[in-house]
């Protein structure tokens, strides 16, 4: 309840600070068929716009030697970044920027602020560089619901909220296309979130790759049945240099995206094996040819790297230099006027094709059948009332190494996803942490014993004594668990993994004894 109180004051808090403010009020867009609209005009809208994430070192440290919170720079929340760059934006003639990580606890009143003033909207990716749906291992758990629903909650209030990628790429060949139903789930879920909450419905959808085995699958699949991506956007690298139309790829993927029925635009383009980058793409991407199926695209991107992508080129004292690319791109961006239509006439000539989903092959294993909504309820269950808790590991071949030696010993189906098949374990949505616990209490359960003491004695567990005072609907929680702890194993793992684990409670307890020893104090451990 007192989370729940929480979150509606902050969304209060968060309309009343938008009705204050004393911004431009700039019209929401909107999708209408495959075509964007502003809400206001009903005129067509094209993305004019970039990538706009400045990145930062792992190992970079503040002035005073303190970590930064993030390993990503949020440039909306940070008016020394947002405001110096404003008035480059505005020269390039930008009015969309992409932003792949924000930091949901911070403020960005000002930026959006100072953004919606120049008639600059943004396009912001859900996940961020630790919380994400990984292609190697996907999984839609309720800590990446949760990061997914704190940036919607922060952001949806203002107008220039374009619209949000669920994913990036997470499927980008054929070895990972069982990752895709969890991207699906999560553009499910998000979008209802977001229709249970009292801000406007802001669209979400996903950014994908170009890749030919997988590119017809993808699109259709992000479209196809009852729970559809708003918006789809690829990053398109075909057009390198002075290409054409014909010759760069983009008349083939202007025929295949005919009639697809939601907005399609390059959610990245440029490639880069020209430099300066002439950017002669940007004349056919806003005309005639490709207009009457594109919505636009974003440049990759505006921050010069060590991918040597960048428009412009910030020096360490934060000067911003403009880079021989910059002047092309403006000069194209500037000469860029795309026709557009108005809503009305639209929606009276509009024919778009429904997508069937696509059917499994070589090229294509995922399923249709979507892992369900993340429930934080039932996860909550597993790390205040199992016996066993695990503490949060470093990293995921941490968890990975505990997971091999303890499904050796008993059943992991329970937490395991299967995005061919469309099979999720009962608590395959808990986050790492919460699994693990609950793979070690059953081993806590096996052994018979009535004491309180985990399976695995290290600093990596401990035992939870309010386990003995579990009531409510965890009581059923946990009794389910305990019955299926007599489950068989799901994995082997060997007998050397085995003993590494079982003796590395011990081994800790040799190292205490011999510091102890060094400091010439004798002590009997039993």
């Amino acid at each position: 309840m007192l989370f729940k109180y929480y979150w509606v004051s902050l969304i209060f808090l968060r309309l009343i600070s938008a009705q204050n403010s004393s911004s431009v009020k700039l019209a929401p867009i909107e999708a209408y068929g495959n075509k964007f609209f502003n809400s206001k005009t009903k005129e067509q809208f094209f993305i004019k716009g970039i990538a706009y994430q400045p990145s930062r070192a792992l190992d970079e440290v503040s002035a005073d030697g303190i970590i930064y919170e993030t390993n990503y720079i949020d440039p909306l929340a940070d008016t020394s970044i947002c405001l110096r760059d404003l008035p480059y934006l505005k020269k390039l003639h930008v009015n969309t920027v992409r932003v792949y990580s924000i930091d949901p606890t911070k403020n960005h009143d000002e930026c959006m602020e100072a953004f919606a003033n120049a008639g600059i909207y943004v396009l912001l990716d859900l996940s961020e560089p630790d919380v994400s749906i990984s292609r190697d291992f996907p999984t839609w758990d309720v800590q990446i619901f949760q990061r997914y629903k704190d940036v919607v909650d922060a952001m949806s209030t203002y107008d220039n909220v374009l619209g949000y990628f669920a994913g990036n790429e997470v499927t980008n060949d054929k070895t990972n296309t069982d990752a895709s139903p969890f991207v699906k789930a999560s553009i499910r879920d998000i979008k209802k979130h977001i229709a249970s909450a009292p801000y406007r419905n802001v669209p979400v959808g996903y950014s994908t790759n170009d890749d030919s085995d997988t590119r017809d699958s993808l699109a259709n699949y992000f479209v196809c049945g009852e729970f559809e991506a708003d918006f789809y956007g690829i990053n398109m690298y075909e057009w390198c240099g002075y290409s054409s139309y014909g010759g760069s790829g983009y008349r083939e993927r202007t025929l295949e995206f005919k009639n697809f029925p939601v907005p399609v635009f390059f959610s990245e383009f440029g490639c880069n094996s020209v430099r300066p980058r002439p950017f002669t793409e940007v004349g056919a991407l806003y005309g005639p040819l490709m207009t009457p199926v594109w919505s636009g695209g974003l440049v990759y991107m505006y921050f010069e790297e060590e991918n040597e992508y960048g428009v412009v080129k910030v020096t360490k004292n934060g000067q911003v230099i403009e880079l021989e690319d910059f002047k092309y791109l403006q000069n194209e961006f500037g000469k860029a006027k795309p026709k557009t239509i108005t809503i009305q006439k639209h929606l009276e000539n509009h024919k778009s094709t429904k997508r069937k989903c696509p059917q499994k092959s070589m090229l294509w294993k995922a399923s249709i059948d979507l892992p369900p909504q993340p429930d934080s309820d039932k996860c909550r269950c597993l790390e205040e009332n199992l016996p066993c808790i695990s503490s949060s590991l470093k990293d995921s071949q941490s968890y990975k190494n505990y997971f091999d030696y303890i499904c050796a010993q008993v059943d992991c189906s329970d937490i395991e996803s299967n995005g061919v098949d469309g099979q999720y374990g009962k608590y395959s949505d808990c986050n790492a942490k919460q699994k693990l616990s609950l793979q070690l209490s059953k081993l806590y359960y096996n052994s018979d014993k009535n004491n309180n003491e985990c399976p695995l004695s290290n600093k990596d567990f401990y035992f939870n004594f309010k386990s003995y005072k579990t009531k409510g609907k965890c009581e059923a929680v946990v009794n389910s668990i305990k019955e299926s702890a007599k489950s068989k194993p799901t994995k082997n793992v060997s007998e050397d993994k085995n003993e590494e684990f079982s003796n590395k409670g011990n081994e800790e307890k040799i190292w205490s004894l011999l510091l102890v020893l060094t400091a010439g104090i004798y002590v009997l451990f039993l």
